[in-house]
């Protein structure tokens, strides 16, 4: 468990890096089809379903791969 830790906590550090440095290379991530936005005068709301399933699929792969 401590090394799964670890490495998600790199991982992060990895994600945040690029975000930072290269913010244009994650421009699409949150505006996928099926992300569903309601914009009003008042407030906004954004769901990001799509976006959401598709880090479901990553971490889910990554946790098996790493079990192995």
């Amino acid at each position: 468990m401590g090394r799964f830790l670890v490495l998600a906590g790199l991982i992060l550090i990895i994600i945040g890096i690029i975000w930072q440095w290269a913010p244009g290379l994650l421009h699409w991530f949150g505006r996928l089809p099926g992300d569903i936005r309601i914009e009003t005068e008042r407030s906004r709301i954004y769901i990001p379903v799509v976006s959401m399933l598709l880090v479901s699929i990553v971490l889910t792969l990554l946790v098996n791969i790493l079990k192995r």
